[in-house]
Order: C-alpha cells, then structure tokens, then sequence
C-alpha cells in the first residue's frame, strides 16, 4: 500500500511515532507484568535493572510528545495565521481534556461507574494547549523565555506541599502536586500530570518551530538541534551530579555500582523534575537531527504511527486491556478481574496475576504488528481528506 506525498515534516512524525511506539511498551507492562499493579518498578528495593531499563525508556514518551506537540501548533500558525491557530489549540485543548475524563478512563478501567478518575497525558496536553492558545498572543522570545523559566524553575516550587479539598489546594494539585484526592467513599480523582512544567514544555517546543520554517537552512538547524541536545545532556549530568536540585529525590550509593547508576537516573516524573526533563529532551533532540537524512523502511514504519497518534493512543489502550481480560482468564480467573476500580487498587485485588517481562515484550511487539496496517490505513484516509477539517481533532 503506498503512502501518499504529505507536506508535513517527516523527521517530527518519526520521532513521534518512535515513542508512540515505545509507549505502548509501557502500557503492556501496566496490564501483563507481574506486580505492576502494587510495585514501582523504578523502586530500587524491588525492581532489576531490566525492570528498570523498561520503565526507564518510556520516559521519552510524554516530554517528547508534548514538545512535539508546541512545534506542530507552530508551523500550523505559520501555515494558517495566528487566530486560527488559537481558536484550534483551544477548541482541541477542551476536546481532549473531555475525552481524557471520559473515553480514556472507560477504556483503561472498563470500570462504567468511574470510581477512579485518573487524568494523565492526554489530560496535560489538553490543558497545555489551552494555556498555548493564549500565550502565543505573545512575542516570540517572552514564549521562549517562559517556557524556560517552568523548565528550569519549577523545582523551586517543590517545598510547597498542599493538602485537603479547598479550592486553592486543587489547583495547586493541577498546576504542580501529584495528588490522589477522594470524592466520597468509593471514588477517586488521580491528578497524575500536574501541568506545570509541561506547560514550559509545549512552550518550548512551539519555539524550537522556528527552526523548522522554510527559510530556515536544513543544515543550520541540524547543527543547533545536536548542540542543544548536547548541552540538554551536559546539563543533565551536571545538575545531577551536583545533587543539590532539579529533582525530588536526590540519588544515593546503592548496594552496588549497577544500583547506584539506577539510582541517577531514577528522575521524577510526576512532575517532571528538570533533571526528568534535560535528559528525555536531550538525545530526542539529537535524535530529531538524525532523522531528517534517514528514509527506509523502518522510518516508514514509525512515520505511520506518528501521523495518526490520537486513534493510535486509544486504539492501543483499548487492545492491550482487551488482551489482558483473555490473560486473566488464562491464569484462571474471571474476566471482569480486569475491570479496574478504585477498591482493588486500595486492596490490591490482583496481588497474584502477571507474567514475565519476555511476556510483556512479545505482547508489546504483537500489539504493535496488529495496530499497524489499521494505522496506515487510517494515515492515508487523513492524507487522502484533508478537506475534512474535522479530521484534525482525530
């Protein structure tokens, strides 16, 4: 099956469709592990460095989506001028913040009463589009300028630490808290993305736009991709280092060299630290420079995924949970044990169901071979529809 000639910049859609790749990784490991449900497997008492290894490498989804995000709503202000551009963040920013509290929660708990309301990436970047939608309002270099100053600054805020349900503690939990916040007895609300720094993010990336206009020089912006990646990484290693900021929890001698690295690059992710930040952005930098000379056939294959990451994201959600019911059953129990609620997480319910890691890689592997030719065919549906502006919210 061909693909049709797009217009869009090839390297952006690969590398966005290498972590919705990877991504999905993750998810499978959510629902097939042993454990997942009750073990962090960043927690260094109980993970192996392959456990770690695996969680680790899904930390370039989120930052480099979101980035990726900001410097597609550039160029789609440079094609379609600066009002449209807000009326399209906004409009698409509501869409996905409704879709996260409803479609995204249904299909990753089966749960139709909602007992556990979890707002995640798709929640972020909707907000994040909202906020994008104002700021680009702005001067060029004030957007810049601000989305640096959360990415670098957002630590400072760290010692303040909000608890209850008022008004100003939940916006608090929103903007830069990790909270699980109780509604009644039997629901939850799991501020999981607080938008803070993902703001500075998506800011960030609207500006790194410029560098993908057409009279920008291929060449130019190779080099200064590779040097800011380079000093995202140097910064990395030296804020680490010091051990003084950048991250909430501070990395320690462990039992042997092998723990005491995992212990490093154990970087907060909820929220972001900039130590989080510097090192997921960094080599996806490097890699964005790499990729604008490279076509074969496996770009080709990531660039599928990166054209079409919304039915993508959901489709694969909603695979990985339907396997994971035929899982359950397979280890001998009902299947409604993967209707997730609240109570079997407080409870952990599931203690005993999970597989291997080889298990959870062939799964990750199976999933994305099946969703493959359904992504392709719907990529050129798009390409093909372009006069369909409802498209662009799907």
């Amino acid at each position: 099956m061909t693909i049709p000639k797009s217009h869009r910049i090839e390297s952006i859609d690969i590398l966005r469709g290498i972590v919705m790749v990877i991504m999905a990784l993750d998810h499978v490991r959510d629902y097939f592990h042993y454990g997942s449900f009750f073990i962090d497997p960043t927690n260094l008492e109980t993970t192996t460095p392959t456990l770690f290894f695996t969680r680790f490498i899904t930390h370039y989804c989120a930052p480099v989506f979101i980035f990726l995000a900001g410097t597609s709503a550039y160029l789609y202000g440079q094609k379609n001028g600066q009002k449209a551009l807000s009326k399209f963040l906004f409009t698409r920013g509501i869409w996905l913040v409704f879709l996260e509290i409803v479609l995204n929660n249904l299909i990753w708990w089966f749960d139709i009463y909602f007992s556990m309301i979890a707002l995640q990436v798709i929640w972020a970047i909707g907000l994040c589009m909202i906020v994008l939608s104002i700021l680009i309002k702005l001067p060029y270099k004030l957007i810049l300028g601000f989305g640096l100053i959360l990415i670098f600054g957002h630590n400072l805020l760290d010692g303040i630490v909000m608890q209850g349900r008022d008004l100003g503690s939940i916006l608090w939990y929103i903007l830069h808290q990790m909270q699980f916040l109780p509604i009644g007895s039997q629901r939850v609300v799991i501020i999981a993305y607080p938008i803070l720094p993902w703001i500075g993010v998506i800011c960030t990336g609207y500006a790194l736009g410029k560098l993908y206009t057409s009279t920008f020089s291929q060449t130019l912006r190779r080099k200064y991709l590779v040097y800011l990646g380079v000093i995202a990484l140097t910064l990395f290693f030296v804020i680490r280092g010091i051990n003084a900021y950048g991250d909430l929890v501070p990395w320690t001698s462990q039992k042997n060299t092998t723990y005491t690295i995992l212990s490093f690059f154990n970087v907060t992710k909820y929220p972001p630290s900039l130590a989080f930040l510097l090192v997921t952005l960094g080599p996806a930098l490097i890699l964005l420079a790499g990729l604008e000379n490279i076509k074969n056939r496996m770009t080709n294959f990531f660039l599928v995924f990166g054209r079409v990451p919304f039915m993508y994201y959901f489709l694969h959600v909603l695979v990985i949970h339907l396997l994971a019911m035929v899982a359950v059953v397979i280890q001998g129990r009902p299947w409604y044990d993967m209707i997730i609620t609240s109570s079997i997480f407080k409870n952990a319910l599931i203690i005993d169901y999970g597989f291997s890691l080889w298990v959870v890689y062939g799964v990750w592997i199976s999933v994305i071979l099946l969703l493959y030719p359904i992504s392709k065919r719907y990529m050129i549906y798009k390409i093909n529809h372009k006069e369909k502006w409802w498209l662009s919210y799907l």
